[in-house]
């Protein structure tokens, strides 16, 4: 996950928070490229938050999701 990313997701989950009977959760989405090649593009080291899974989306009552963006493309795991 970019890190101004992750930054803008948790503020979002406080303000989620703020809200009596509300629990926020924060994932991400796996990486598909190789290793190798996130080495040699010198991305940032992977978040602490977990993976989504489809369940996790069935169990869910809203969603916001975040994209970082490639020549004004969402990223190819979605």
């Amino acid at each position: 996950m970019c890190k101004h990313l992750e930054k803008l997701a948790q503020e979002i989950r406080k303000g989620a928070a703020s809200v009596d009977g509300v629990d926020p959760k924060l994932w991400q989405v796996s990486q598909d490229a190789p290793k190798d090649l996130l080495s040699k593009l010198s991305a940032p080291p992977k978040s602490d938050a977990p993976l989504i899974t489809p369940s996790d989306l069935a169990e869910a009552d809203e969603f916001v999701f975040g994209f970082p963006t490639r020549f004004s493309m969402m990223a190819g795991q979605f």
